[in-house]
């Protein structure tokens, strides 16, 4: 089952990371972290003190998947394997800037 995303959901991985949806897809997709399924904050919630294995998700940077267009920016720093609909996702790139000649 898949969630449907806005932007500007914020949404909890496992390790404690947070995720704010940039570009949400057109359609319903599966985000998750190490295995788990991001959830959405809501404020009333603890942060979770369990740690998940993988690589560091890194604050401030943009994390998408190029098959759906969903891209997401990290608020707060974590750990884990961020997934869409099980591809891994990745760091965005940033642009090039135009010549100055």
């Amino acid at each position: 089952m898949g969630q449907l995303l806005k932007p500007g959901l914020r949404l909890r991985a496992a390790g404690d990371a947070e995720l704010i949806v940039v570009r949400p897809p057109s359609t319903e997709v599966e985000l998750a972290c190490s295995g788990s399924p991001l959830t959405e904050v809501t404020g009333t919630e603890a942060p979770s003190t369990a740690a998940a294995d993988g690589e560091p998700i890194q604050l401030g940077k943009r994390y998408v998947d190029t098959d759906s267009g969903v891209e997401l920016l990290c608020t707060r720093a974590g750990s884990g394997l961020l997934t869409c609909d099980g591809r891994a996702m990745t760091i965005k790139g940033a642009k090039p800037l135009p010549s100055s000649d």
